[in-house]
C-alpha cells in the first residue's frame, strides 16, 4: 500500500488541484467580467438632458461638509446635487411657476427623497424661489 503515496503520485495530485483551481479562476473571471458591464458615464456636452420634477435646497447642517465629489459644500455657491449627472456638469434650473432660472454646477449626489430631482444650495434656490417655501417644481437642463 505504500506505492499509493509515492512522490510522483503526490506531485500529480497537486498538479490536478492547481489546474482545477486555475480553471475555476479563469471561468469566474470570464463570467464576472460579463455580468458587471456598465455603460460609460456620459460627459458634459455629450448628450441632451431635460427633466422636470421637484427641487429643494440643502439644510444648514451640510455647510462645510465634504460632498461626494470631494469639494467642501458652501451654501453660498451655485452648486447642486443630482443622482446621476457627472460631477462638474452645469445645469440650468428653471422654476416652472415664475420662470426664474439659475445655473448651477453638480458637485454632489442626491436628493434621496422620492420625486425630487435636484438639491440646490440655499443661494441657488433663493434665486428662483422664496427659501421659506422649501421646494418648488422645476425643469432642469444640461448646458455647456
Amino acid at each position: 500500500m505504500s506505492f499509493l503515496n509515492t512522490p510522483s503520485k503526490i506531485c500529480c495530485d497537486y498538479l490536478r488541484v492547481a489546474l482545477a483551481f486555475a480553471l475555476f479562476i479563469a471561468v469566474l473571471s470570464f463570467f464576472s467580467g460579463c455580468s458587471t458591464h456598465k455603460k460609460p458615464t456620459p460627459q458634459p456636452g455629450e448628450f441632451e438632458y431635460k427633466r422636470t420634477g421637484i427641487a429643494s435646497y440643502y439644510a444648514n447642517k451640510f455647510q462645510s461638509r465634504k460632498t461626494a465629489s470631494g469639494e467642501i459644500f458652501n451654501n453660498n455657491l451655485m452648486t447642486a446635487a443630482h443622482r446621476t449627472l457627472p460631477f462638474g456638469t452645469h445645469v440650468v434650473v428653471k422654476n416652472l411657476k415664475n420662470g426664474k432660472s439659475v445655473k448651477v454646477k453638480i458637485n454632489d449626489r442626491g436628493p434621496f427623497i422620492k420625486r425630487r430631482i435636484i438639491d440646490l444650495s440655499k443661494a441657488a434656490f433663493a434665486k428662483i424661489e422664496n427659501i421659506n417655501k422649501g421646494y418648488t417644481k422645476v425643469e432642469i437642463m444640461v448646458v455647456d
